[in-house]
């Protein structure tokens, strides 16, 4: 089983920025598919974005030109750059990994990652 971690949650105004990271275990890191999800209070969990062992990356629509997820294979790391953050941003945002491969439409799916973090928080103020 892949151990998840999230860090770097917190409370930021409407416009600024924040940086979501993640680290997972496993020497085979690499070949991993990293996803984050998100879910405010009385929702669904929700695709934000994923990242594919060769790098390509997916965005939700709500995110994409504002978000980036990036990965560090060295440091078993996945990053979630956040910029111009709106108010429906909050939410609890959770790293997902997944070692087996998915089609497009897989990796935005919560059913297909058997590996999750604790999820950290993300406030967004007026």
């Amino acid at each position: 089983q892949v151990q998840v971690s999230e860090s770097g949650g917190g409370l930021v105004q409407a416009g600024g920025s924040l940086r979501l990271s993640c680290t997972a275990s496993g020497r085979l890191f690499s070949t991993y598919i990293m996803a984050w999800f998100r879910q405010a209070p009385g929702k669904e969990r929700e695709f934000v974005a994923a990242i594919r062992p060769g790098t390509h990356t997916a965005y939700s629509d709500s995110v994409k030109g504002r978000f980036t997820i990036s990965r560090d294979n060295a440091r078993n790391t996945v990053n979630l750059q956040m910029n111009f953050l709106k108010l429906e941003d909050a939410a609890v945002y959770y790293c997902a990994a997944s070692q087996y491969a998915l089609t497009s439409v897989q990796q935005t799916e919560v059913r297909n990652f058997p590996s999750w973090g604790q999820g950290t928080q993300v406030t967004v103020s007026q």
